[in-house]
This record gives C-alpha cells, sequence and structure tokens, in this order.
C-alpha cells in the first residue's frame, strides 16, 4: 500500500508509541486521526503539531473501558460486548472522511501475579487490550473493502512471564485474533501485529525502568525500531496474519 494520501487511525495516539506512529504516518503522507482517553491535551497538541508540519489531523475521544453492558446473562443472549469501539470508528470516519488503517495501539497495563489475580483486573484488560480491538476491527471492516490493520502486541506473547498474567493473557488472545481475522479479512484486509520489548520512550523515562531481562542482541529496542515494522507491514501488499517481534530476541529465551 502506498501511504501518501491514506487515513489512518491511531487508537491511544496521543502518547509514547502512539504518537510516535502518529508522526510516522504523517511523515509519509497519511492523514493521521488520534484517538485518546485521558490524553486529551496531548492528543490536540500533536494533533497541532501535525498541522503545522503540513499534515492533516483530527483528535476522537472514546473509553473502551466505560463499562458500557447491559445487564443480564451472556447465556440467554442478553450480554452486550462495548459500543464505544464502533462509535471511535464513527467519529474518525465523519471527522476524516475515510480510513484506510487501523492501529490497535491503545493499551492498560497492571502487573498482577496468578495469586494475586482480581476479577476487576482481567476484565479490565480484556476490555481494553482485547475486546476493544476486535470490536474496533469489526467496525473498521464493515466500512472498509480495501485496507490494513496492525495490531500491538508484547513479545510476552512468546513466554510464560507471570509477573502480568491479566495483561499476558490478553495479548496472547489478541495474538491469536490477529491470525484469525487475517483469514476472514482477506484479501480486502491484511491484518498483522508487532511485538515490541522492553521499549522505553521519553514521556516515561522519569518512572521506573522496567528490567529489559536477557537481550540477545544485547541492545534495547527503541521506539524508531517499532515504528519501521508498523510501516513494512502496512506497506507490504503481501504478508498478513504474521507477527514481527522487536525485541532483540528476548522471545527466544522465555
Amino acid at each position: 500500500m502506498q501511504l501518501k494520501g491514506k487515513t489512518a487511525l491511531v487508537t491511544g495516539g496521543a502518547r509514547r508509541i502512539g504518537a510516535a506512529l502518529c508522526k510516522a504516518l504523517a511523515a509519509e503522507g497519511c492523514r493521521v486521526v488520534i484517538h485518546y482517553n485521558r490524553s486529551a491535551h496531548p492528543a490536540e497538541a500533536l494533533a497541532r503539531h501535525l498541522r503545522r508540519n503540513g499534515a492533516q489531523a483530527w483528535t476522537v475521544a472514546g473509553d473502551f473501558r466505560t463499562g458500557d453492558y447491559r445487564t443480564g446473562d451472556y447465556r440467554t443472549g442478553d450480554y452486550r460486548m462495548p459500543r464505544s469501539a464502533d462509535h471511535v470508528v464513527r467519529q474518525a470516519v465523519a471527522v476524516a472522511g475515510k480510513l484506510d488503517i487501523l492501529v490497535n495501539n491503545a493499551a492498560v497495563f497492571d502487573k498482577q501475579r496468578l495469586l494475586q489475580v482480581t476479577a476487576a483486573a482481567i476484565r479490565a484488560e480484556w476490555e481494553v487490550n482485547l475486546l476493544a480491538p476486535l470490536m474496533l476491527m469489526q467496525a473498521f471492516a464493515r466500512r472498509i473493502k480495501r485496507g490494513r490493520i496492525i495490531n500491538l502486541l508484547d513479545c510476552r506473547i512468546a513466554s510464560h512471564q507471570s509477573d502480568a498474567v491479566p495483561y499476558s493473557l490478553a495479548k496472547k488472545s489478541l495474538a491469536d485474533l490477529t491470525r484469525l481475522a487475517a483469514l476472514e479479512m482477506a484479501p480486502g484486509i491484511t491484518v498483522n501485529g508487532v511485538a515490541p520489548g522492553p521499549v522505553l520512550t521519553a514521556d516515561t523515562a522519569g518512572a521506573t525502568r522496567e528490567s529489559a531481562g536477557p537481550l540477545p542482541l544485547k541492545i534495547r529496542p527503541t521506539v524508531r525500531d517499532v515504528v519501521k515494522a508498523v510501516l513494512f507491514l502496512l506497506e507490504a501488499d503481501t504478508i498478513t496474519g504474521q507477527i514481527i517481534f522487536v525485541d532483540s530476541g528476548r522471545h527466544l529465551v522465555g
């Protein structure tokens, strides 16, 4: 796919990897829709920055953990998934006129080991890290005949690390969903994933630095490395159902 002139929706696009993706896509000539939840000011600031540099950019808001469920029993069919994902896609189409690319980047991360896991943590991680991407992909595919979907994963999907059980389970499921969706949405839409390793972004530099663990290549991956993998998959016409690990080989050592 030639990226120039295409329109991309990036969820969680206001900060960190999401913001870097928005800037990179704009630099390639994409029109960018920046989704945010609580980061309204960073999202608007990023959109202004992109527009000052000649790009078309918009912002849309959406909370994937709004508790947008109807009471009832899923066994009787009276259970509803969140409607906010479809709302975000509708907003994006309304402001930009069309969509060609969906980047599922928004995520939540909570460290809970197996014996400390709570039902609330499972629900929160499941809603944002799996259910929202699923619903966004459905909403995107209903409106788009030909396009690209990228799911941001994590190198934990190849390991049995037990420090963040709800997060790991959701991301492992999203990896499976990526492959399922690639078959279901072919030939018009490609669906691929990028699984970053321990990337430290500029706006988290003051936070506690998470241990990178063993890195066979002895180089900590950068945000730019992740961005380049995403751009490669977006431009590829014959790649679908693939997951690129950008982790200096971290996934190979468990």
